[in-house]
């Protein structure tokens, strides 16, 4: 019964270092964060760059990119991170986010500008949901920095797509 018990014991940190994100030390909600955040910010960059290709006015082909350099900065540090974490992040935007822009790849001129306007604010809506979860509650420092640095560019992500949705 004694080995058992030893047994059990040296192998629990072992099993809990295989599991992603435990090893440093994060809780599952920092672990959603990182994922969240990473398939959302991959996403955002490639509706932009389809943005940039396929939208008619220039107010949205600026909002587009815009979107590519703001969230590929955000991407890359998150990256940068979660790998110090011993976490790797997402490669992939979810399916549900591919849906999306292959359902943009359909359209074109206005009703392709009218579409991705509408789904940029409620995508950063939700964006900023997420990054003000982080910042207030996150219990990763770094984390929860990267999320307050983060929300207030996002915050005028909003404001812009809610601009250009109404224009």
């Amino acid at each position: 019964m004694r080995k058992t018990q030893l047994a059990a014991l040296v192998a629990t940190p072992l099993v809990l270092a295989a599991v992603p994100g435990f090893a440093a030390g994060l809780s599952s909600a920092d672990h959603r964060f990182i994922d969240e955040a990473a398939t959302g910010g991959m996403a955002e960059v490639q509706e932009g760059q389809l943005a940039q290709q396929k939208a008619s006015s220039s107010e949205v082909k600026q909002f587009a990119s815009q979107m590519v350099t703001d969230h590929t900065e955000a991407n890359n540090e998150l990256v940068q991170i979660a790998q110090s974490k011993g976490v790797t992040p997402p490669a992939h935007p979810t399916r549900a986010e591919r849906k999306s822009e292959n359902g943009m790849k359909r359209l074109s001129g206005a009703a392709f500008d009218r579409h991705y306007a509408s789904e940029q604010v409620k995508d950063h809506q939700k964006t900023v949901a997420l990054f003000q979860k982080e910042a207030n509650s996150g219990t990763d420092p770094e984390l929860k920095a990267f999320a307050q640095k983060y929300l207030p560019k996002l915050q005028q992500h909003l404001q812009m797509a809610q601009a250009l949705n109404k224009g």
